[in-house]
C-alpha cells in the first residue's frame, strides 16, 4: 500500500526523568519498529530548553534520514512524553505523539493535574500506560484525554506499573500498529 503524504516517516523518542536515550524500552521500540527511530537525552527539566532540544533534535533526525519534520512522530516515556506533549501543544509540527506512562500527576496527588496543554493537542496521540501505573489510572487518564481534540488512543498494559518491564514486546506492537493506522 502506498504511503500517504501525512503518513509518519520516523519517530523521536525521548527518556524519562533520571534516564537517558539507552533506556532498556526506548533501545527496544528503536530495534523493534519498521520506520527510523531516533533516540535523544533530555539534560533538562525546562519546558522551554526541553521543546527546544526536541525541535532541533527533530530537524536533525530529518535531515540525516531524508525525512520531512512535519512527518516524525514525537514521543517518549514518562517526562519525555510529557515535554513532547508541551512542544506538540505549543505549535511544533508533528505527525503525532507517542506517550509512555504518560505522568498525568504525582503519585498519590491526582489534584495535580499536567493537562493544561492537552485542549492544543489537535494530532493523533497514543497514550501507552500499565494499569496499575501510580501516575494515572485508566479512568483518570481516559478522562483527562477527553479534552485532547486530536484522535486519542489508549493502550493498557496488564499488571504494569510506571515502568512496565517486560512489556516491550506489547509496547512494540502497539506503536507498530498505530503508526500503520496513520499512514
Amino acid at each position: 500500500m502506498p504511503q500517504s503524504s501525512h503518513s509518519p516517516q520516523g519517530l523521536l523518542l525521548t527518556p524519562g526523568a533520571g534516564s537517558d536515550r539507552n533506556h532498556q524500552t526506548l533501545i527496544a521500540i528503536d530495534e523493534g519498529l519498521s520506520v527510523p527511530v531516533h533516540r535523544i537525552d533530555m539534560r533538562s527539566r525546562s519546558v522551554q530548553k526541553a521543546a527546544a532540544i526536541i525541535s532541533g533534535a527533530v530537524a536533525e533526525f530529518a535531515e540525516s534520514a531524508d525525512l520531512e519534520p512535519a512527518r516524525v512522530v514525537i514521543g517518549g516515556r514518562s517526562f519525555g512524553g510529557r515535554m513532547c506533549s508541551m512542544a506538540a501543544a505549543d505549535g511544533h509540527a508533528t505527525a503525532g505523539l507517542v506517550l509512555l506512562s504518560y505522568p498525568l500527576h504525582p503519585p498519590g496527588k491526582p489534584e495535580q493535574l499536567r493537562t493544561d496543554h492537552f485542549d492544543a493537542l489537535d494530532v493523533p496521540c497514543l497514550f501507552v500506560s500499565g494499569d496499575r501505573d501510580p501516575f494515572a489510572t485508566p479512568d483518570e487518564l481516559e478522562r483527562a484525554t477527553k479534552a485532547i481534540p486530536g484522535p486519542v488512543t489508549h493502550v493498557w498494559l496488564e499488571g504494569a506499573r510506571h515502568s512496565p518491564k517486560k512489556h516491550d514486546a506489547e509496547i512494540i506492537t502497539a506503536i507498530e500498529s498505530w503508526l500503520a493506522d496513520l499512514g
